[in-house]
């Protein structure tokens, strides 16, 4: 009997507790570092697209381009807000600001990036809804622009019941409710009114937009002056230096998408611009916010301080923004005056 068990304990298994360690030490590298590579994939700022050819690909695909090829006033416009607001969800990675799993609960740059995008959709769409489809004041609001701005406005950090994805799916399934019925020949057509004073109020909008990125961004500088409280209303209120990369990915988000926003309304508003002698205003807006896009080549966005030894990226985009955000001002004015 003795003899059996011995067989018998000869036979079980020995495990090495140090074999199993390495192995799963092995697996949990390989995870991280495919999961770092796909950060680094999902971390691709998206590339800008022909504002108009997307446009008249849209027109065609529904059979609303003429024989003469052109688009109606508007739907360029139009056109622009909804590709962007599909290049946010459909990019690689999709959406990530609300994302619970890794990589995506570990990144911050494209969820800043996202967010400076969203922001000035939502603008637009706002303005599309308050001014852009009313002929005054006391006309109507549109029918799906009145549900699709509030879906825009939806919770961005929202994960699901319902997900941010499907709130803003939703709110751009009912903007091209607004593009069939503004290019389609119904009893229930939508209207535009590309006026001067519809474009001076979005562009009141994009101005205090880039003029708090603008301080946010200047106010990452690098420095041993003590920050005032005396006084509210002059306290400098500097960025974090854990925000700073948050920030100029913000920029970086909001100069991308108004690029094509600007591209669109050349299109749409070329006669008032004309009439106003604004349109070489318009373009030097574009041309500054285009420069915000060059590559960044550090692996990291430094932050120096004004005329140390290393650069500050944060200054670099400040004097891009502001610059577009002055432009924008003499834009409204000569809108506004003529």
């Amino acid at each position: 009997m003795s003899w059996l068990t011995n067989k018998l304990q000869g036979l079980k298994p020995s495990f090495n507790f140090s074999n199993v360690g390495k192995v799963a030490g092995a697996a949990v590298l390989i995870v991280a570092i495919l999961l770092s590579f796909l950060g680094m994939y999902w971390s691709s700022e998206p590339d800008q697209f022909d504002v108009v050819a997307t446009a008249k690909e849209k027109a065609a695909e529904r059979g609303y381009l003429n024989n003469s090829k052109k688009l109606v006033v508007g739907y360029t416009m139009a056109s622009t807000l909804h590709t962007i607001m599909e290049t946010l969800l459909d990019k690689p990675g999709g959406f990530i600001s609300n994302d619970i799993l890794p990589p995506g609960l570990f990144m911050d740059n494209m969820p800043a990036w996202e967010f400076g995008v969203l922001v000035q959709s939502r603008d637009l769409a706002r303005a599309f809804r308050k001014e852009f489809s009313r002929s005054q004041s006391q006309s109507t609001e549109d029918v799906n622009l009145k549900i699709a701005e509030p879906q825009f406005n939806f919770d961005n950090k929202s994960w699901a019941l319902p997900s941010s994805e499907s709130e803003y799916r939703r709110g751009n399934k009912e903007l091209m409710g607004y593009l069939d019925r503004l290019a389609g020949q119904s009893n229930n057509k939508a209207q535009f009114y590309a006026r001067a004073d519809n474009l001076s109020d979005w562009l009141s909008d994009v101005s205090t937009r880039l003029g708090s990125l603008s301080q946010r961004l200047s106010a990452s500088v690098i420095d041993d002056k003590p920050q005032l409280e005396s006084d509210e209303n002059t306290r400098y209120v500097r960025t974090p230096w854990s925000k700073v990369d948050d920030v100029f990915y913000e920029a970086r988000g909001t100069s991308w998408a108004l690029i094509h926003m600007l591209r669109a309304v050349e299109v749409d508003f070329i006669f008032t611009l004309q009439d106003k002698n604004a349109l070489v205003s318009l373009r030097q807006i574009i041309r500054e916010l285009e420069a915000t896009q060059a590559n960044v080549w550090s692996p990291f966005i430094l932050n120096g301080s004004g005329f140390g030894v290393l650069a500050n990226h944060s200054l670099v985009m400040a004097s891009y923004i502001a610059r577009a955000n002055t432009a924008i001002i003499d834009l409204r004015r000569l809108l506004e005056q003529g």
